[in-house]
């Protein structure tokens, strides 16, 4: 059974960096379209990036776009989430995500990671 972990969460100031991780395990990750979620108190859950299976093809939501960067290494089934210039409203849980490669439904979540901006 394929199981993600993220790790890297925390609080920071506005202006700052996280680097989020997820370590993807039970399945073969290069079958995997991997992707990064978030939900705020109150709101519903919005898509923030994903990567393809080879790294090369990566897509942003508008509100993040250039100032977060998804990569992934699939010698160490891990995906990257690395964020900066942080704004407040960037606060919510940041879930990982894997579908299927040809897929639009995510099959696998994580457990979330809480990203904390503070102004």
């Amino acid at each position: 059974q394929v199981q993600l972990v993220e790790s890297g969460g925390g609080l920071v100031q506005a202006g700052g960096s996280l680097r989020l991780a997820c370590k993807f395990s039970g399945g073969t990750f290069t079958m995997y379209t991997m992707g990064w979620f978030r939900q705020a108190p109150g709101k519903e859950r919005e898509f923030v990036a994903d990567c393809s299976w080879s790294g090369g093809s990566t897509r942003y939501a508008d509100s993040v776009n250039g100032r977060i960067t998804i990569s992934r290494d699939n010698a160490k089934n891990t995906v990257i989430l690395q964020m900066n210039s942080l704004k407040p409203e960037d606060t919510a849980v940041y879930y990982c995500a894997a579908k299927i490669r040809g897929t639009t439904e995510v099959r696998y979540w994580g457990q979330g990671t809480q990203v904390t901006v503070s102004s």
